[in-house]
């Protein structure tokens, strides 16, 4: 069963992709983070596969299993008032059968969206764009039929594990994107791309709300400003599992420091001044 809470979550979680103002995600793995997130302001959480499987010792790409992604996301949904939207990567299934019996678990955590990808393990030969498109009409169809609509942002991979052209990159995606708008997806996911010339082809060309990745730690360099890609169409910005990734490093450079100097400055700017918005989690803890 689908709550009227949870209906209500995913209606206004649609709302947001096609509002004047951008809608930016930050990406978080537990509770805490999502809590922290949340109490800073942001109007919906996302969950990140990567920083989800890290925090409990896996590597990326579906290696976590499915029961234990699924109590993470249970704990993260019922943590926070806002709409949550989860990392599912390739549907935790072989099949369309198989990914509608996950999709369905998800679903029964309270979660409003969720985010599905046309690749496998990064693989550079992506999902036949017909096959994919059947499980997006299928996971479609299955949220009508519990009364509500979950939010499918439809993720291509074409730049990110092509050896293709950009140019040739391009017009695979916005090929897919098209075709996943049409099978029931709600936004294309396209990454990583942050070229604005690309990104303004993209939202021209793509007939549905455009999502693109902010992730730093790729090393390609800064992507544009939030104020930038809301001036060039875009809808969504999510940042991924930068910000687990920096905070691994935050870690790691604070390990270090200790170990090689004695000293805490990593620490100590990290800490002070003690950022408000973690002080209104740790004011929260009680009161769930």
């Amino acid at each position: 069963m689908v709550s009227n809470t949870q209906k209500e979550k995913a209606e206004r979680f649609l709302k947001y992709h096609h509002d004047k103002e951008i809608l930016v995600l930050l990406n978080s793995w537990d509770i805490s983070s999502s809590r922290i997130i949340e109490a800073c302001g942001y109007k919906a959480i996302a969950t990140t596969s990567m920083g989800i499987a890290a925090s409990l010792g896996y590597p990326d790409c579906q290696i976590i299993k499915l029961s234990e992604m699924i109590d993470v996301v249970r704990g993260i949904a019922n943590s926070v008032q806002v709409p949550v939207t989860v990392d599912i990567e390739a549907g935790y299934g072989n099949n369309t059968d198989e990914i509608i019996k996950s999709v369905k678990e998800f679903i029964a955590t309270g979660i409003s969206g969720i985010n599905i990808e046309d690749s496998i393990d990064l693989s550079p030969v992506l999902i036949d764009e017909t096959e994919f498109c059947e499980r997006i009409s299928a996971i479609r169809e299955l949220s009508e039929s519990l009364g509500f609509h979950l939010v499918i942002n439809a993720r291509t991979d074409s730049f990110y594990t092509s050896p293709g052209s950009p140019k040739k990159n391009l017009s695979e995606s916005i090929k897919r994107g098209n075709k996943y708008r049409e099978a029931g997806a709600d936004c294309i996911f396209v990454q990583p791309v942050w070229d604005k010339e690309t990104i303004a082809t993209l939202v021209r060309e793509i007939k549905a709300p455009v999502n693109i990745l902010a992730n730093p730690s790729t090393g390609a360099g800064l992507p544009p400003s939030v104020s930038e890609l809301q001036d060039l169409g875009i809808a969504r910005l999510s940042l991924g599992s930068s910000l687990m990734k920096a905070t691994l490093a935050l870690i790691k450079k604070a390990a270090d420091e200790i170990s090689e100097k004695g000293t805490y400055n990593v620490l100590s700017d990290a800490l002070t001044p003690l950022p408000d918005a973690v002080l209104a989690y740790k004011m929260t803890i009680g009161k769930q």
